[in-house]
């Protein structure tokens, strides 16, 4: 018995060691760390439980079967993450650089089977090669089952994805398909076709960081939701993340304990929004003091920042938050912020996670750019996702909510539960001097008779009270009581359903 323990230990310390000492030492001198410590760190301490440790690779190509080393490149299972039970996958870059094979794949789509069935969150941390040229259409294979499964999974448990490394080819759709996905600066990168296929190509000379590094996806395509400095700043982050997320579509939205009281006024907000309607303000400063103790989760900070989107909570409940950013071309909606939005609101929606929306907007931006990119249709992703939602819609609108971006911002009228204004709050097609320009178009050269009737159009038209008084806005509030009354609306609609009509599926504006 004796020997057969001692040839147990030895087996799992040689998968333990993964592509050995000197592929984790080289590892760790990219600044990056090894499969297995990124696992400790994601999960509680002693919590991690490792799957299919022994899986090999059964390929005799190319002389592969000289070459197998137990795990195959991916350390799969599960653990808890303050106290919560979450599945896991890590890519080995230093056993065959992380590629994918058959039984690579296998490990990966067996755990995200065990997700499903537990209803738990799947995190996938990539540092990998692509797939294992080697195996052929095997790996495609692989790849294809994956894939379905991140699909089949989508919107019945958070699926997130943080690359660590190299991700390119096949290994990017699946991160594509998940909920969130996260990178670390400097060390990681994903493209579908690499800087040489790019060259020979098109001509074009890039660098793998130019081509699809942190700050490419995080500020330009807006495909990753964050980037980090480091391994270790990262998944503390995924940790804290995980605290916002339902552990399923079914489970209701986490509640931690908050020592921040629900009837606290922030005397501050009266005097947030500026006298001048055109002089912007920071409306994440509203965000961090209606939410309990200033705790904001922001998604996609570097991209579309004319909106921001992200989770908080109240009463100890987690939240989320869509808000125009005045200080950002003026918190117009354009075709990113749009996609933006619209993305975070069909998250929230699809886990049950109440939505808080946040108004400021002077409409959709103009221009040849925007219509030849589908602004028509991007914004009516956002339109599409906030008519479909079934979940606790609360709306505030703090100022400017002009034309159709009105209707789009959570109004009344596409389903918003609760809508409040602030005094400050101004309700109408346009502004009120575009306004009067158009309706008394024979008075542009008088400037006095101009201002006079402006004047008279914003105390008339633009004040929140004519809304209020069609029921359009349930009431005027003071800007100190906000976290108050979101509060309470919030615990009104905890019970809120609504049915909808039966159909195979919607068909969203992509």
């Amino acid at each position: 018995m004796k020997d057969i323990l001692e040839k147990l230990e030895e087996r799992r310390a040689r998968a333990r060691a993964g592509g050995g000492e000197a592929r984790i030492e080289a590892q760790h001198k990219r600044g990056k760390l090894t499969a297995r410590e990124r696992l400790e760190l994601l999960m509680d301490k002693g919590s991690f439980e490792e799957f299919d440790m022994f899986v090999e690779h059964r390929s005799a190509e190319f002389g592969m079967e000289k070459s197998r080393i137990p795990g195959d490149g991916v350390v799969t299972g599960w653990g808890t993450v303050n106290g919560r039970t979450v599945f896991a996958f890590a890519k080995d870059f230093t056993v065959f650089g992380g590629s994918l094979s058959e039984a690579h794949a296998q490990k990966i789509f067996k755990i995200q089977d065990m997700a499903m069935k537990a209803r738990a969150p799947i995190i996938g941390l990539f540092d990998a090669g692509g797939a294992r040229i080697q195996e052929g259409v095997a790996a495609l294979g692989g790849y294809g089952e994956v894939f379905k499964r991140n699909v089949i999974a989508s919107g019945v448990i958070p699926q997130i994805s943080v690359i660590m490394g190299p991700c390119a080819g096949g290994d990017v759709y699946s991160p594509a398909m998940t909920d969130f996905v996260f990178m670390v600066r400097d060390t990681s990168y994903m493209f579908v076709t690499g800087p040489d296929v790019v060259k020979t190509v098109t001509n074009e000379v890039v660098t793998a960081e130019e081509l699809g590094g942190a700050s490419v996806h995080t500020t330009k395509s807006g495909i990753a939701d964050g980037s980090y400095e480091n391994d270790v700043e990262c998944l503390l982050q995924m940790r804290r993340l995980l605290d916002f997320l339902p552990a399923n579509n079914e489970a209701g939205v986490p509640e931690w304990p908050s020592h921040d009281d629900v009837e606290r006024e922030e005397k501050s907000l009266d005097t947030l929004v500026p006298d001048n309607p055109n002089k912007p303000y920071d409306i994440k400063e509203l965000v961090l003091k209606v939410v309990d103790e200033g705790d904001f989760f922001e998604l996609q900070e570097a991209f579309a920042k004319n909106i921001v989107t992200g989770f908080g909570r109240i009463a100890g409940q987690s939240v989320g938050f869509v808000a125009n950013q005045p200080m950002v071309l003026a918190g117009v909606l354009d075709i990113d912020a749009s996609r933006k939005a619209a993305r975070f609101v069909r998250f929230c929606n699809a886990f049950g996670i109440p939505i808080v929306t946040f108004v400021d907007v002077p409409g959709f931006l103009p221009g040849t750019n925007q219509e030849y990119g589908a602004l028509i249709a991007h914004g009516a992703k956002l339109l599409f996702a906030y008519s479909q939602a079934t979940v606790p819609l609360v709306t505030v609108i703090t100022r400017k909510a002009f034309g159709g971006a009105y209707d789009v911002m959570a109004s009344k009228h596409i389903g918003g539960d609760v809508n409040y204004a602030w005094p400050t709050a101004q309700i109408a097609v346009m502004g009120a001097k575009d306004a009067v320009e158009i309706i008394f178009r024979a008075d542009i050269g008088d400037a006095k008779k101009i201002a006079t009737r402006t004047k008279e159009h914003e105390d008339r038209f633009l004040s929140p009270f004519v809304a209020a008084e069609r029921g359009y806005i349930d009431d005027v509030i003071m800007p100190r009581a906000t976290r108050a009354r979101i509060a309470k609306a919030l615990a009104m609609l905890r019970g809120k359903r609504v049915e909808m009509p039966e159909r195979k599926h919607d068909n969203l504006p992509l």
